[in-house]
């Protein structure tokens, strides 16, 4: 029986809740900051509204394990991918203006519904996971910033 696991971080961006939104939907500069292991490729057109569909795809030599996300929540500042795949989730994305930017928020909660998966992901890959979502938080505000400064 497989438990939901939630990894949440959250960054303080000195860039407007539209420019750290903009690196975040803008298929090009999304690639900028996302682990060079891991492409997005839309499904049709590439489009960020509800019900748009893209793979993400980890390039791992002949596996190329590919988890298929869907838009299922988008407001001003605020989008929301589910993905199913070898496991099953959502991974949201929030821009909360402050006083000197824009504090971002990345909750990612999934279910791995194969015990042995499972077992693998939270033996090896847990930790490893936790720290690549905060590194690429931190490319994700180098990008953000240094758009805000052009």
């Amino acid at each position: 029986m497989s438990f939901c696991q939630v990894f949440e971080q959250s960054i303080n961006i000195c860039a407007s809740a539209t420019v750290v939104e903009r690196v975040i939907t803008d298929r090009d500069l999304m690639h900028r900051w996302l682990n060079p292991l891991l492409r997005c490729e839309p499904i049709g057109d590439w489009d960020t509204s509800v019900g748009s569909r893209s793979r993400f795809i980890i390039l791992i030599p002949l596996l190329k394990p590919t988890l298929i996300s869907v838009v299922i929540e988008r407001e001003p500042g605020l989008i929301v991918w589910g993905f199913q795949g070898f496991f099953q989730g959502r991974d949201r994305w929030e821009c909360q203006p402050i006083p000197s930017g824009t504090k971002l928020i990345n909750r990612f909660e999934f279910e791995i519904a194969n015990p042995f998966i499972e077992f693998g992901f939270n033996r090896f890959a847990a930790t490893f996971t936790k720290a690549d979502m905060e590194a690429q938080l931190r490319r994700l505000k180098r990008v953000a910033e240094e758009i805000n400064q052009s």
